[in-house]
């Protein structure tokens, strides 16, 4: 198994945790581009796992072809953190697709997941390469909680799926980086998600919905629902999509769960004031140099931060809701996911026949969860009645 980007903010904070959580059997190496960084890196994790003193440093940088082609065939898995995913990431997927070697990243951007289908998914499919994105805080509480929540509903009717998420976790720069680009390169994702759109099969016989809402109040326990245009509901549409298990009707909406009507409008206003900036190189590169690359927040932020994910099913007369909650989301937790994906493709036995672009909930699913469960990530899941 090899983690790729490993000296970045994440990447760091993932050797970490595999330092403390890989069993002594797995093979396991760090890379990148600076041999000097790499070793670094190794001698502080050897400072408190000796017996990683000798662990593997593979040097490559994320356009030379050839050299993450050669690190590819030489793994079975490669979990890599370095984005934004859009600009560095396609050299790295291609060569995991090419050489048959299952590869996870921690992704929130659509187009690149997009355009990873478009380009890749045939190409694993032969190769029998599982090419699994957003394995961090995008998108797997919300994906392992939607599925978790339409396992204990009933079969073959139509269900409904409402999650409300709420932190109160910093940012790094790295995903400060990716949403600014993302920001800026509207249109072309726009455009891609319409071609994959037209290139991904549909379900025969079912339907999979992921709708925008409205603002509305009042949806979970009095707070207001503000709807979440970002990856995750797509994740868990796809989801959705590939297991009959969601039923002939799936109908799937994803908020955030806030308490004051003014933080709402001042959310929606800084980010409708970032999105318009993030369209002008120069305000772009100034807001991206307040908070560079490789940047976050420390250990004790990240120690005072924590995040809840609410699922509310229906379905068939029954009502299930689910919790997913844990500590810092966007950086220990997110190294946490990653960690365990990635140790999950590489080492559980009985998972499912799947290769191409697949999500966590149909690659992984139940034994991922119970990875998870044991790592400290807690998933309460209750019937209430009927609904």
């Amino acid at each position: 198994m090899v983690l790729f980007g490993a000296t970045g903010f994440t990447g760091r904070l993932t050797a970490h945790y595999l330092a403390r959580q890989a069993p002594p059997g797995l093979r396991w190496a760090l890379a990148g581009r600076d041999a000097r960084k790499l070793a670094a890196l190794r001698s502080e994790l050897a400072a408190t796992h000796p017996a990683l003193a000798d662990l593997p440093l593979l040097e490559a940088d994320v356009t030379d072809g050839a050299a993450l082609r050669q690190l590819a065939a030489s793994a079975r898995v490669v979990a890599t953190t370095v984005g934004p995913y859009i600009r560095y990431g396609h050299a790295l997927v291609a060569a995991c697709a090419d050489t048959g070697t299952d590869y996870l990243d921690i992704s929130g951007e659509p187009e690149f997941v997009d355009l990873t289908y478009l380009r890749c998914h045939e190409r694993a499919r032969r190769t029998g390469a599982r090419l699994v994105h957003s394995c961090g805080f995008d998108s797997i509480p919300y994906d392992l909680g939607v599925r978790l929540t339409v396992e204990r509903l009933p079969e073959g009717v139509p269900l409904r799926v409402d999650g409300f998420v709420r932190s109160n976790a910093g940012l790094s720069g790295g995903t400060f980086s990716s949403a600014l680009l993302a920001f800026a390169r509207g249109r072309r994702m726009a455009r891609t998600a319409r071609e994959r759109r037209r290139a991904d099969p549909r379900p025969p016989g079912r339907t999979v919905r992921t709708p925008v809402d409205r603002i509305r109040r009042g949806a979970d326990q009095g707070d207001w629902a503000v709807p979440l245009p970002t990856i995750d509901p797509r994740v868990v549409g796809r989801s959705a999509a590939a297991l009959e298990r969601y039923g002939p009707d799936f109908r799937y909406r994803h908020y955030a769960a806030v308490r004051h009507l003014p933080t709402v409008v001042g959310g929606v206003a800084g980010l409708g004031t970032l999105a318009l900036l993030a369209q002008h190189p120069s305000t772009r590169r100034l807001l991206m140099s307040r908070l560079a690359p490789g940047e976050g927040p420390d250990a004790a932020r990240r120690a005072r931060s924590w995040f809840s994910a609410r699922f509310v099913g229906t379905g068939g007369g029954r009502r299930v809701v689910t919790e997913v909650s844990g500590g810092d989301p966007g950086y220990d937790e997110t190294a946490k996911f990653l960690a365990e994906s990635a140790l999950c493709l590489a080492l559980d036995g009985g998972l499912p026949e799947t290769s191409g672009q697949v999500t966590t909930a149909a690659a992984m699913g139940e034994a991922l969860t119970a990875r998870l469960v044991r790592a400290g990530v807690r998933f309460d899941v209750r019937e209430e009645g009927p609904a």
